[in-house]
């Protein structure tokens, strides 16, 4: 079974076929974010690296089996600029069916973001499959939900595991604690806590802290998304380590990388999990 993963990153869909007991003879990954390949390298040093893949045309690669991507999605998000096809970023997407359409490949896999349903309806009918909307939370401690497109089959919302931040946080490791320099402002909600460090009153996300039973928000390659818990009156952030097990990535996976780059490649990647669960539904190879 030869994989090409596009938009490969830290290469979690490397680790999701483990996971999933899928074997596989050759994986080739185009990535150009050096601390993604680095730390993919180190996990899984006979990875087959490509490079841009918006210069595909000039691989020369042999039958390819699987095809996995997460295509860039700020020019998708609700949360971003909201110029969908448009956006350079968002291109790239059709980099993938062109890859998709010249490989032929008998399985494969697109992650994106949630996005306005018009967009949606056009990727369902570009790939000719309906795009599943699944929850990080059903894994793990983490709201993110994401659409899969896929002709891997009977693809659903996979058992929930009930996993909250008080599963995965180490209290007995070292956290960054947060000084709320103006408690009066803190207003409680059902899910978080927002809180007002400069009196701006712009109610910011990287102002806000999830509480010990809770769920933390979607991680991103932004600061701003690195997650805050409330723990015996302190406030602390979340080391990498604890990220890693928001993405269900084994922990200590990005250890070779400096800390920001952690937080930001995990941002970035997927949550594992999820990714391995639907890879089950492939058939079974020898």
């Amino acid at each position: 079974m030869n994989v090409l993963s596009l938009f490969d990153g830290m290469s979690c869909g490397q680790i999701a076929l483990n996971k999933a007991g899928i074997r596989y003879n050759n994986y080739f990954a185009s990535e150009i974010d050096k601390p993604s390949i680095k730390v993919t390298t180190h996990n899984y040093p006979k990875t087959i690296q490509l490079g841009d893949v918006t210069k595909w045309q000039d691989w020369n690669l042999p039958k390819i089996d699987l095809i996995i991507g997460g295509s860039p999605c700020q020019g998708f998000s609700r949360a971003g600029e909201k110029l969908n096809f448009a956006d350079e970023r968002s291109k790239l997407f059709f980099d993938f069916v062109d890859i998709l359409k010249h490989y032929k490949p008998e399985y494969f896999l697109l992650e994106n973001v949630k996005m306005k349903k018009e967009w949606e309806v056009i990727i369902n009918n570009i790939l000719g499959v309906e795009g599943v909307h699944i929850n990080s939370s059903l894994v793990s401690a983490q709201k993110r939900e994401r659409v899969y497109w896929s002709n891997i089959k009977n693809i659903s919302n996979p058992k929930d595991k009930n996993i909250f931040i008080s599963d995965i946080f180490d209290v007995n490791t070292r956290h960054n604690e947060i000084k709320i320099h103006f408690p009066e402002t803190i207003k409680r909600g059902k899910n978080y806590a927002q809180y007002d460090q400069t009196l701006k009153g712009h109610g910011s996300q990287d102002q806000r802290f999830f509480y010990f039973d809770g769920k933390t928000n979607c991680v991103t390659k932004s600061r701003s998304s690195i997650p805050k818990v409330e723990y015996k009156n302190k406030i602390l952030i979340m080391n990498p380590e604890e990220v890693e097990k928001l993405q269900t990535v084994p922990v200590g996976y990005t250890g070779v990388e400096t800390k920001q780059n952690r937080y930001s490649m995990l941002g970035n990647g997927w949550t594992v999990d999820i990714i391995a669960y639907i890879f089950s539904g492939m058939e079974a190879r020898n």
